[in-house]
């Protein structure tokens, strides 16, 4: 097992917290434990939730605009596939490109709810673009889904007619360093809020993830042994997105001393490919979708048949003669959505993340030795926006 009464990931929790990493551990951990919560949570809310979404969602111009900064913004980028699958128009657009770019990135003519995730609920950027939606937007709705009931994000969607905050329960809210918990159990939320999945769909999630923290541990210690100098995740639609925040989760806890990449599996072939050496770990995240998943075990295939990776990793739903013997299978799996397949499989990276900063020797809770990276970004200013500054196209 990977987490028991006294070891986390096979090292004794003693010995963590000495390192520097206990605090992280437990938050990767007990995230399988953590996401039926987050399913009840949703399923308490139902009904307000409804009676707020369901009159926005009926109108046919409603632009769903998926907002959040480094690790937020990418929940966005790993929902807006899935919603765009139901018919929603959705897209993911960091709160940093927003504050940059008011009118290029918000359309005031354009009926518009405003989804932010956060996990502090503080950083500069995210109230400052719920400011510029307000102030630029003629019709605008606010749905806040964050982990910290002391956040300014939080506090600015009480009392107000059109938002709607959702609280996660606390054990949501890392105090470590890199988003882990918060990261996934927002997603659920979420997925479960736009009905993208259900509650079944969190239960294998939940079952599967267990079994991976059960059946990996070998795995993930010989990959960390191999000390890869760089590391690449592939993953197609919600999944890519996926790969984005695995490779900002290797980045964070190393210290930048593992160079982490992302790409779909056919943009990879575009150029990026060029990066794989034999120091190169390559961790494809296959797809459930019959359709896409032919696109990846493609590369799959072409990525082991070139033999410069170093090794060539499959995450997957379900079982394939393709894997072969260098393949994690997901037990139980098989039906799972994209989106549910994202769970335990960024709990298998996020692992990964965390064993190999402990190699380095580096401190997973505070992983920054310069101290020029924060857990909540400091050193933002925002500006006033008043329009004047908007360049036209011409």
């Amino acid at each position: 097992m990977l987490v028991a009464d006294k070891e986390i990931f096979g090292i004794g929790v003693d010995h963590l917290d000495a390192a520097g990493g206990g605090q992280t551990a437990r938050e990767i951990a007990q995230q399988p434990t953590v996401w039926p919560k987050i399913d009840a949570l949703v399923s308490s809310q139902r009904a307000a939730l409804d009676a707020f979404l369901n009159p926005l969602l009926a109108r046919a111009d409603l632009r769903i605009v998926l907002t959040g900064a480094g690790t937020s913004a990418f929940l966005g980028e790993c929902l807006a596939p899935a919603l765009l699958g139901k018919g929603l128009r959705a897209e993911a657009v960091p709160t940093t490109d927003l504050v940059s770019g008011p009118l290029r990135f918000l359309q005031p003519a354009v009926p518009t709810l405003m989804v932010s995730f956060a996990r502090s609920g503080s950083s500069p950027e995210s109230t400052a673009a719920v400011a510029l939606a307000d102030q630029l937007v003629n019709d605008v709705h606010h749905l806040v889904i964050t982990c910290n009931a002391d956040g300014a994000l939080y506090r600015m969607a009480q009392g107000r007619a059109d938002a709607f905050a959702i609280l996660l329960p606390d054990a949501t809210h890392d105090r470590g360093f890199a988003m882990t918990t918060s990261f996934t159990s927002m997603l659920l939320t979420a997925a479960l809020t736009f009905r993208v999945l259900t509650a079944g769909d969190t239960a294998a999630a939940s079952n599967a993830a267990s079994r991976v923290q059960a059946a990996e541990l070998p795995l993930l210690q010989a990959l960390v042994a191999r000390q890869f100098q760089r590391v690449v995740y592939l993953g197609s639609n919600e999944l890519r997105g996926l790969a984005r925040e695995a490779s900002l989760k290797l980045l964070e806890l190393t210290d930048g001393r593992v160079v982490a990449l992302f790409d779909s599996p056919l943009g990879f072939r575009h150029g990026p490919k060029t990066v794989v050496d034999a120091d190169t770990l390559v961790v494809v995240l296959l797809s459930n979708d019959p359709y896409a998943r032919r696109y990846d075990l493609d590369l799959l295939r072409e990525l082991r048949n070139d033999g410069r990776a170093g090794r060539v990793l499959a995450l997957s739903g379900h079982a394939d003669a393709e894997l072969g013997s260098d393949g994690v299978v997901l037990e139980g799996a098989e039906q799972a959505a994209d989106l549910a397949l994202a769970l335990p499989y960024i709990l298998f990276c996020q692992s990964f993340a965390l064993l190999q900063s402990l190699a380095q020797g580096i401190r997973p809770d505070t992983p920054s030795a310069s101290g020029t990276v924060n857990r909540v970004v400091q050193g933002v200013t925002i500006y006033p926006f008043s329009g004047d500054e908007h360049v036209p196209r011409g």
